[in-house]
């Protein structure tokens, strides 16, 4: 038997003990749909199947990571929790579905309704500067920045200033950056930063071969947006710190954000989501009284923070939105650029609309991601056939990620409608109860349904053979994007 023989016979033999040792394996580890996903790809690819199944595979975090969050939840005696527990009992006067509701966001992320704070609607990138960087001017104690992509480019030049400016001050500065969505900027810029006095630094390292103590499989990423000033002014939605072209990622065209700034005790929640990230990345601990002030009421918004992410037990923010969606009585909005569902949630849909809920879905008309946009649309056969109303967003990227249910409850944050936010990613979503609150929110959205065109369901049953068969393929591997 010659040597090409002997070699073509051992990895025969080894793609069989892969099959059959991956299909025992796998259904253990995660759902049917995901096993699935996976099973299939190793049955056609065993070895490739199965080393990138060893990288991107597991969604458990290191242990040291998850020491190091419960280390510091120990750490924190009640009186310095605050940012936790405001006002815990205050939300009796709302709706009794209301008060349910923000029952199940504090058991998920351990956060509860907050009273007393005012917003502002931030929907265009230069505006999200301009007035960080103002925040950032007038800062007295601490800066702190959390964002999944990281620029300096002629837009955001203002806020690297306002920076420098703080550090020189003697404000301490702390930027914390994803270290994929930002790599770039930690290549190229953060040692300019670093020289100025401003700590930088990069969450969940990626290590391709290799799990670190506090990075999992490559493509965990923090993905939220945070910026917290004095303890006392607060950001977040989806808004990065780049231009609004994003470096001509999708041909010129611009995306569309949504960014809420903040003042209210909610902020004292933001500060503690970027404390717990920091504090995984870095060991420094940053409680002190000028970082957590006492709160003080500034409106009448009253606003949840829930944070998600594979360090909770469970997937938080889609427990929420199959939970408001069962909940919903009219009309329900929802605004995101990547839409990738999982069986709870089609299926919550599916059953909102049989109920006699209007559902408006708001998707970008053109995805800047060939697999996930594709995989998407598998999905537009059932929607529609549901009743469930696509609008295709027609003027750019539409990046918004957000929810209206009824006249009462909104969302607004980092999360995107699919499987990756929902399980890999790290996010952050702050819920707004009240009218004035969603309707703040409702008519961001109608601006975007105003700039979108209804696909309609003959339409969407005439499109070609060829395209069928690419959203078929892609559907089978959504579970895994």
């Amino acid at each position: 038997m010659t040597v090409t023989m002997l070699l073509y016979s051992a990895y025969e033999l080894s793609s069989i003990i892969i099959r059959l040792f991956m299909l025992c394996y796998i259904p253990q580890k995660h759902t049917p749909s995901t096993a699935t996903a996976w099973l299939l790809a190793i049955y056609f690819w065993p070895w490739p199947g199965f080393l990138l199944y060893s990288l991107f595979g597991s969604t458990s975090l290191p242990q040291e990571r998850i020491d190091r969050h419960e280390t510091l939840l120990r750490s924190l005696d009640e009186d310095k929790r605050m940012f936790r527990r405001i006002f815990d009992d205050e939300a009796h006067w709302l709706p009794d579905e209301l008060v349910r509701f923000g029952a199940l966001g504090k058991k998920l992320g351990d956060m509860c309704i907050t009273r007393g704070n005012d917003f502002l609607l931030i929907d265009r990138e230069e505006a999200f500067i301009r007035s960080l960087a103002a925040d950032v001017e007038n800062a007295q104690h601490s800066v702190h920045l959390l964002f999944y992509i990281f620029a300096r480019d002629t837009v955001t030049e203002p806020l690297f200033r306002a920076l420098e400016g703080a550090a020189a001050r003697g404000v301490a500065c702390r930027v914390l950056v994803d270290a994929l969505g930002a790599k770039p900027f930690l290549k190229k810029d953060a040692h300019r930063l670093r020289a100025a006095g401003i700590r930088v630094e990069k969450a969940l390292p990626p290590r391709l071969l290799r799990r670190t103590p506090t990075t999992a499989r490559y493509d965990l990423r923090n993905h939220r947006k945070i910026a917290v000033i004095d303890g006392r002014v607060g950001y977040t939605g989806s808004h990065n710190v780049t231009e609004p072209s994003y470096g001509g990622k999708a041909k010129g065209l611009l995306w569309r954000d949504l960014t809420l700034r903040l003042v209210g005790p909610v902020v004292l929640q933001l500060q503690g989501v970027f404390m717990e990230d920091w504090f995984v990345e870095t060991r420094e601990m940053l409680l002190s009284d000028e970082a957590f002030p006492a709160p003080e009421f500034a409106g009448e918004a009253v606003v949840q923070t829930v944070p998600s992410g594979p360090s909770y037990p469970w997937q938080n923010y889609q427990r929420l939105v199959v939970s408001a969606l069962h909940g919903a009585k009219k009309r329900v909005v929802i605004t995101t650029p990547y839409l990738i569902p999982d069986d709870e949630l089609l299926h919550a849909l599916e059953t909102a609309v049989l109920g006699g809920v209007r559902i408006q879905l708001v998707i970008p008309g053109k995805s800047d991601q060939f697999l996930v946009g594709n995989a998407a649309k598998a999905y537009f056969d059932a929607l529609l056939e549901a009743g469930v109303e696509i609008w295709l967003f027609r003027d750019g990227i539409l990046h918004s990620k957000t929810m209206t249910v009824d006249h009462d409850l909104a969302f607004l944050g980092t999360s995107n409608f699919d499987i990756r936010s929902f399980a890999l990613n790290f996010e952050l979503n702050l819920v707004l109860y009240g009218r004035g609150e969603t309707e703040a929110i409702r008519k961001a959205q109608d601006v975007y349904i105003a700039s979108s065109r209804r696909l309609a369901a003959e339409e969407w049953k005439n499109r070609s053979r060829a395209l069928r068969v690419l959203h078929g393929v892609t559907k089978l591997f959504s579970p895994l994007l």
